[in-house]
């Protein structure tokens, strides 16, 4: 393992944003020399309480510091293009939260941007790193699925909408901060990590339908300006030939959905719960694995499993150079296609193509 101190900046010290500062607290390689919030009493309260040397309510101020190496922006998803943009461009790699943007053209910027100043773009997608996943694409990379043909993801909440359901702030179900609901705030997980288990093939063409339809507080409604999508459907066409279905829930009459799966010409995984199936002449084979035995194998058997044990976690051993740097800003971009898509497909009331999302797609990007 490098000795190399990384330093890094945080840009946003809401709830996500503490969730990234006591994360980097505990990786041994990794320093936080500097935090950037709007708040300024809250900023200089959190700055003293964790001992971190410099704390500004101007991002620019903290980009300014040539000693930091790597930022995490951890802002509403309209703000996550102008400031990771400004972050490559100051010569810093980037953590940045999921979704990539509030839109495909801006997720399409930053990754341009990434790779014309040399710099590393990471999207946080915690799903990527989780046991199940990483199960499922040691059991693919085997060979367990053979071809793949067929995939769905889902994501259920009974009654978890941001804000109206007694969670969170009005900006996570307005447009105009977040750009969209349920697929931005959760289903990019779930469609990234099918993505990923499949090598993250390209969307051809897009059908979705989303609703708002769920009663919900009268009052909240009003003071939330709620006007994005609690539940969205969608079935995409890959390249590959592989149909992809997706259903993801803020809020439904159901008790449970089944989780994501991917199968193929011959087996199956599904990742929650965990499972593997095959076929064997006229025998039907159901599987489970000893997913703490394979943990503790990857730690203690293979070179860097620490590496792989989330996405900061990873973000700072691939820009220590300890390994490469799975591509979640691709993977993310796509899901934003996807997402983009459905909701063009349920304004014109048809299936479109990947082409027309991407011509048709505008910034959400907020001033900085």
């Amino acid at each position: 393992m490098t000795s190399e101190i990384a330093n890094v900046g945080i840009i946003g010290l809401g709830q996500i944003g503490m969730v990234h500062l006591e994360n980097y607290l505990t990786l041994p390689n990794v320093k936080i020399i500097a935090i950037a919030d709007r708040d300024a009493q809250k900023i200089e309260t959190i700055a003293k309480k964790y001992n971190i040397p410099f704390w500004t309510t101007d991002f620019r101020a903290l980009l300014d510091k040539k000693e930091v190496q790597a930022v995490s922006v951890c802002l509403h998803n309209n703000l996550h293009m102008p400031v990771t943009v400004a972050a490559l461009k100051a010569g810093k790699h980037v953590l940045c939260e999921k979704p990539i943007a509030g839109s495909y053209c801006d997720g399409a910027k930053m990754i341009e941007v990434a790779r014309q100043e040399k710099k590393q773009l990471s999207i946080q997608i915690s799903d990527l790193f989780s046991r199940e996943s990483k199960a499922a694409l040691s059991a693919i990379e085997n060979g367990w699925l053979g071809t793949p043909y067929l995939a769905h993801s889902s994501g259920f909440r009974r009654r978890g909408r941001p804000y109206v359901d007694g969670y969170g702030t009005p900006n996570f179900v307005q447009k105009s901060s977040a750009s969209g609901g349920a697929l931005f705030d959760v289903g990019i997980y779930h469609i990234a990590n099918v993505l990923y288990l499949l090598g993250n093939p390209a969307p051809l063409r897009i059908s979705g339908r989303t609703f708002q339809r769920t009663a919900m507080d009268e009052k909240r409604r009003a003071v939330s300006n709620f006007d994005v999508e609690e539940l969205a459907v969608g079935l995409i066409n890959l390249e590959k030939d592989i149909a992809f279905s997706l259903i993801e829930s803020w809020a439904m009459h159901l008790d449970a959905l089944e989780g994501s799966y991917i199968t193929g010409t011959d087996g199956g995984v599904r990742l929650r719960p965990f499972g593997l199936f095959r076929s064997l002449d006229d025998m039907d084979i159901d599987a489970t694995a000893n997913l703490d035995g394979f943990d503790y194998r990857i730690h203690n058997v293979r070179e860097n499993g620490d590496a792989y044990d989330g996405p900061r976690q990873h973000f700072i051993a691939a820009s220590q150079g300890r390994v490469p740097l799975i591509p979640t800003a691709e993977i993310a971009l796509n899901t934003m296609l996807i997402s983009e898509g459905i909701y063009l497909s349920q304004k014109l009331g048809r299936e479109v193509t990947a082409a027309e999302v991407i011509e048709k797609s505008v910034s959400t990007s907020l001033e900085v």
